[in-house]
């Protein structure tokens, strides 16, 4: 537990001037960095025919956004393909088949890094650096800066006009702009320090090929082995930083060469918290409502406190699969033993807790409950979240309750004085819903028709790795209970469908609905109206967010890890 409490307190520590910071580039005006990154942004803007002076609506920043992505996605995909016949490819890796370079490029692309590859087997350095890494550092700003304008969108400060398009459309800001800013005045300059960081521990930054090293014991006749090798301190700095979580390698952080010291997995730990818990700070200063932003951080750290605690509690207990064969202690199967069974929880909770899907450990190993917890986690997939997408499906969630709560107070449904009329709670309630839906329908069929796929475990265990898997793509998370034989034209292609729709739809929904409520006329705030930055409400938004939780996944919980766990009793 002290390693627990350590981590949080410096986390926050480092969150507190990093989120003031970001309210500050994002801010009216030039923001904050103008001098130093100023030039460079024009730069960019100049080379890539970008306005970002230009007012945009709602719609006009959704396209803006589809249509980057969708470029990004085609040409990744068509350099996933053709790998095999390009430069930057010492180790002469061949071209992905259709599917698994459909998957990897949406999954990329979604902020999401579920890898059904593995890792540097399957992937050149080309495609490494200027495929993935790009992705890793375009589709985290993209989720920051839909944040942005949500915010001042729907958190319009008192007393300043709303901004208008040039056919009178409410403004929620310029997509480049905020896309830019978040890049070059936020992602790179921590990426590049934490790369740093990172290579003064050991982690390997070159383009050489794989090295060839004599064993020091060598058995079964070995004489030799060859090391993948390559430029990955970057990626993995980002790949922290930005909520993605695709690693170098197949096992992710739990090959030493990605995380070699307890002074490198510190790093990376807090590198997986730092900017979602930074973004909600920024959002009391932009937004000028720091009462409501500590009201969100508070829920927000309940949960993740109390569901991080459960999951280091129960990897300090023995593993049931191997009573009687063990002497009692940690469950350490598929554990990074250098940093032991709390680290490695401590990990898994966090990880999943803010979209990103890296792993120091083997969740597949994890004793039934501690393997819940991340379930959980994706389950509700607002606990700070990915970088952006976390406090916009938060603020979801405050819509809904601020509906309810505004009903049970006798009032007529209001966020901040405007009302909130059956388009936004229509808008609200499918964005909510599609995660129950797609997560259980894809699940039920692979579950019943077993031909389409294959997972390596019988019963409930079994039950959970499919759950997993596709709460994982939907929660644009990308960690997995492994066993399963996902590289598949099946789990490909249905994992890559709820990959593309749980990102983008919980990203275009809100955006439609802060524009809406942007628009309506303000009623000044009286004695009954729903104050939203009170711990009565932050109470309220808690318990909405456990209650549909519960309400739309206990049963197949209870057909899992719970399953799993009363049998290990027995």
């Amino acid at each position: 537990m002290t390693l627990m409490i350590a981590t949080y307190v410096l986390t926050f520590l480092l969150a507190w001037p990093l989120g003031r910071y970001i309210a500050g580039v994002f801010g009216p005006g030039s923001g904050t960095g103008h001098r130093l990154f100023g030039p460079i942004e024009h730069t960019l803007y100049r080379l890539f025919g970008a306005d970002p002076t230009t007012p945009m609506s709602w719609q006009q920043y959704g396209r803006s956004l589809l249509g980057l992505h969708l470029l990004l996605g085609l040409v990744i995909f068509a350099l996933l393909m053709a790998q095999g016949g390009l430069f930057f490819n010492p180790d002469d890796i061949t071209g992905m088949k259709w599917d698994l370079a459909l998957h990897t490029a949406v999954s990329f692309l979604t902020n999401t890094n579920q890898q059904h590859y593995a890792g540097q087997a399957q992937l050149s350095y080309l495609a490494h650096t200027l495929g993935i890494v790009t992705l890793q550092v375009v589709t985290p700003a993209a989720g920051m800066a839909a944040l942005m304008a949500i915010s001042r969108t729907l958190f319009r400060r008192p007393g300043r006009p709303a901004e208008r398009t040039d056919d009178g459309a409410v403004s929620v800001g310029n997509f480049y702009r905020d896309l830019t800013r978040a890049i070059v005045r936020v992602l790179l300059p921590l990426a590049t320090v934490t790369a740093l960081l990172l290579v003064s521990q050991g982690v390997p930054s070159t383009f050489q090929s794989a090295q060839t090293v004599q064993p020091l014991d060598p058995a079964a006749g070995v004489t030799e082995q060859r090391i993948p090798v390559g430029p990955v301190a970057a990626m993995v700095a980002i790949k922290q930083l930005g909520t993605n979580g695709g690693g170098w390698y197949g096992p992710n952080a739990s090959v030493p060469l990605e995380n070699p010291t307890p002074i490198a997995n510190l790093i990376e730990t807090i590198a997986l918290y730092l900017i979602p818990v930074a973004l909600v700070i920024a959002f009391g200063y932009l937004t000028g409502r720091r009462r409501l932003a500590r009201v969100i951080l508070m829920v927000m750290l309940a949960l993740s406190v109390s569901l991080t605690a459960l999951a280091v509690w129960s990897e300090q207990q023995p593993n049931p699969a191997l009573s009687g064969l063990a002497a009692p202690g940690p469950n350490l199967e598929g554990k990074e033993v250098r940093f032991g069974a709390p680290a490695t929880a401590l990990w898994a909770s966090w990880t999943t807790q803010t979209s990103n899907g890296s792993v120091n450990g083997m969740h597949d190993s994890f004793n039934p409950i501690g393997g819940m917890v991340p379930m959980a986690n994706m389950f509700m997939n607002v606990i700070f979240g990915g970088v952006g997408v976390g406090l916009i499906g938060f603020l979801l969630f405050l819509l809904l309750a601020a509906f309810l709560g505004s009903l049970m107070i006798g009032r007529a449904p209001e966020l901040a004085g405007r009302a909130l009329e059956t388009r936004e709670i229509k808008l609200v309630c499918l964005t909510l819903l599609l995660q129950p839906l797609l997560v259980l329908g894809f699940s039920a069929i692979t579950v019943a028709f077993p031909s389409l796929t294959g997972h390596s475990n019988p019963g409930p265990h079994g039950i959970s790795q499919v759950i997993y898997e596709y709460t994982s793509a939907f929660a644009n998370n990308g960690s997995g209970f492994e066993g399963l034989a996902d590289d598949s034209v099946w789990w490909n292609v249905t994992c890559a469908i709820n990959l593309a729709l749980g990102r983008f739809l919980p990203i275009l929904a809100p955006l439609a609905i802060a524009a809406s409520l942007a628009a309506k006329r303000s009623a000044p705030q009286g004695r009954g109206s729903l104050s939203i930055d009170t711990p009565t409400f932050g109470l309220m938004t808690l318990a909405v967010i456990l209650m549909f939780t519960l309400l739309s996944f206990l049963p197949v919980l209870m057909l899992g890890p719970i399953a799993e766990f009363l049998t290990s009793l027995s």
